[in-house]
């Protein structure tokens, strides 16, 4: 058995930006910056250093909170990671990227955006209000 989950936060790269396949499902693409601690052995301090990550989301849950999506809004990410590979130019590229299955609003960290003001959770209310509920679409009754 295997077990493939990944939970961070961090702060956004990038606005969400959603396109649509020929078969109408959603996806929503977005970036985060996740930092990270490590010492430096010259100075013997610790020092903070970004990772960087692409971050897909399907279907209504990428519509629903794609206008709360912009650059330097903090949040919490829970999801999968899944790892591709291409060839561009005769060279083999290889990436790691997050597969959201839940994106929280953890506040207002100077991003601007669709909403400046207001309470996090409240906005993650109104966003699971809109769509019924997060797991609608997945139950199958």
């Amino acid at each position: 058995m295997s077990i493939n989950r990944y939970v961070c936060t961090g702060n956004l790269t990038r606005d969400m930006e959603l396109r649509r396949t020929q078969g109408g499902m959603t996806i929503g693409s977005f970036g985060i910056a996740v930092n990270d601690r490590r010492k430096n052995n010259q100075t013997g301090e610790w020092e903070d250093y970004a990772n960087f990550f692409d971050v897909t989301m399907f279907g209504s849950r990428a519509e629903s909170i794609s206008s709360y999506l912009v650059k330097g809004k903090k949040v919490a990410i829970d999801g999968k990671l899944r790892w591709s590979q291409w060839e561009r130019d005769g060279q083999k590229r290889s990436k790691v990227e997050i597969i959201a299955d839940d994106v929280e609003l953890l506040g207002d960290k100077g991003g601007s955006g669709a909403r400046k003001s207001g309470d996090p959770q409240q906005v993650q209310a109104e966003i699971l209000d809109s769509t019924g509920g997060v797991y609608d679409d997945d139950c199958p009754f």
